[in-house]
């Protein structure tokens, strides 16, 4: 059984509403050059079309700042600047028309500059992102604990915290990462028993593709199972629309989101005498762009396929030669192999 989930504050990044009831939103990062609008732009609107609800993009410098404006003219979901060092890239930002930023305040530098930061946030009611990272924790931290540990990342975002909180600011989300995954949720844990404020999670820094993948589904899902979680983002040294599927299919798994295609298919045995690996592959890609909830079951064996996908909208099971399209455990007809899919297609279109 999933844990309730954890009550926080509510706060708005645009028109997306973060924490209490709200639905755990999907966010990834831009992987282009900010400056370069054109490529940045089309990158986010390829994200949004798989689902992603918020973007972050990086602002490396005051070039890219500038940028920030024309991008967020040309998207429509919610952009976050992520800013690091410079405090006037982080006006400059909030200048652009940002929704939302991802900073340390104590890596801002002087009090007055984390002030004007904190001013121009609240007169653009854009929330700010406390983002605690394992590989960037403060010397004095580090010297205190000897290395990066739950309980200095935690007393990182509490310090973090306790600027924005003195200079009453509380449109605030936090996020305490690292690339061990459990550290990571120990982390998220520890803060959460002590503070309201809703949380970003997600394991840092996670890898390439399959090691990333997974990496993320077990921290993830921990974190979320225990009712931890506000918005999320899987990070994968990969295509950053990998990063949106991977996130969705985690939530679909736990019951949380229900978007696209749940995929059952099984893993083959010796009575298997058809390409399943194959089908199910070919059947995940057609369907990676549908966007309504369905079930759609590809099993290999046609004594039991129906019955073991008896929970599926619809589906197919081979036999040799052929093989059966069945909905909710019922057989329909029986096709010929090389017609399985664009049948089972036609099907899920009707």
């Amino acid at each position: 059984m999933l844990k309730k989930r954890r009550k926080t504050r509510v706060i708005r990044v645009g028109n997306t509403p973060i924490g209490g009831s709200n639905p755990i939103s999907v966010q990834s990062m831009t992987k282009t050059d900010t400056r370069d609008v054109q490529s940045t732009v089309k990158q986010i609107r390829s994200l949004q079309k798989a689902g992603c609800e918020l973007i972050r993009i990086a602002v490396p410098d005051m070039e890219a700042a500038r940028a920030l404006g024309k991008i967020k003219a040309s998207v429509s979901i919610p952009v976050i600047a992520d800013i690091h060092f410079d405090w006037r890239l982080a006006i400059e930002a909030i200048h652009q028309g940002v929704d939302g930023l991802r900073i340390n305040p104590g890596n801002i530098g002087a009090r007055w500059k984390v002030a004007e930061v904190v001013s121009a946030a609240s007169d653009r009611a854009a929330p700010i992102r406390i983002g605690v990272n394992a590989g960037s924790l403060s010397r004095k931290l580090l010297e205190k604990y000897g290395h990066p540990t739950p309980e200095a990342l935690v007393e990182s975002a509490a310090e973090h915290i306790d600027i924005l909180e003195g200079l009453r600011f509380r449109e605030i989300k936090v996020s305490l990462k690292a690339s061990n995954v459990p550290m990571t949720v120990q982390a998220y844990k520890l803060f959460a028993r002590r503070f309201s404020y809703p949380l970003h999670i997600g394991i840092s820094e996670a890898g390439p593709a399959f090691t990333g993948t997974v990496k993320s589904s077990v921290g993830v899902g921990i974190l979320l199972s225990e009712g931890i979680g506000d918005t999320i983002r899987v990070s994968l040294s990969s295509e950053p629309i990998e990063e949106v599927r991977v996130a969705y299919e985690i939530l679909k798994s736990l019951g949380l989101r229900e978007k696209g295609a749940n995929i059952i298919s099984c893993p083959t045995c010796g009575r298997c005498e058809i390409n399943i690996r194959g089908l199910a592959s070919r059947v995940e890609n057609r369907l990676k762009d549908i966007h309504k909830p369905i079930t759609v079951a590809v099993m290999g064996c046609v004594v039991n396929g129906p019955g073991e996908a008896r929970e599926a909208d619809i589906g197919i099971a081979g036999g040799k030669g052929f093989g059966l399209l069945f909905k909710k455990g019922k057989v329909l007809k029986r096709v010929q192999e090389d017609e399985l899919l664009d049948v089972l297609m036609k099907e899920i279109g009707e």
